[in-house]
């Protein structure tokens, strides 16, 4: 055998393992889109700013990427070990809470895919403030899945700032 043949080989040898290992990569992350039966498993959910659908895995929901949308009470439930929701309870009035709200939506692209930033509006939210203990706007509740509170803070002027208090 010639020293071409031989490099030849060698690149067809080389090609065939790297491609091997790409394709079993992508199987592995289609997997997570399709149940059993090979369907898609992306379902769309209606009013996430900024995201259009989230991926359902073991039958757990989980953020496709982070956001920052409306409260409602089904979102709280999208907390798990690998995703943070925070509540913001917001005042229209409230210039620290403009301000922070203005921050978030400039920098949207920067919130980390696994935490959802729900808006609660201070003013409506009677209920949630007392489980919660708010009694000022501008506040932050981290809560778990099942809405129970994990951290409250506040005094976050940025969204950097508001991330890096979450635990």
């Amino acid at each position: 055998m010639n020293k071409n043949t031989g490099i030849i080989i060698g690149v067809i040898a080389l090609v065939v393992v790297v491609g091997g290992v790409y394709a079993s990569m992508n199987s592995k992350n289609d997997a997570l889109m399709k149940n059993k039966e090979g369907e898609s498993m992306m379902v769309p959910v209606p009013g996430y700013e900024g995201v259009d659908e989230m991926i359902v895995d073991d039958g757990e929901l989980m953020m496709k990427a982070g956001s920052y949308e409306a409260y409602a009470p089904e979102k709280v439930a999208l907390a798990s070990a690998t995703h943070d929701v925070v509540l913001f309870f917001r005042a229209s009035w409230c210039p620290t809470c403009r301000a922070v709200d203005a921050d978030i939506k400039a920098n949207l692209s920067k919130i980390p895919s696994s935490l959802a930033i729900l808006d609660v509006n201070y003013d409506n939210s009677t209920a949630l403030k007392q489980k919660y203990g708010v009694t000022y706007q501008h506040t932050f509740v981290q809560v778990d899945k099942d809405g129970n509170l994990i951290k409250k803070w506040s005094g976050s002027p940025t969204l950097i700032a508001l991330v890096a208090e979450v635990k």
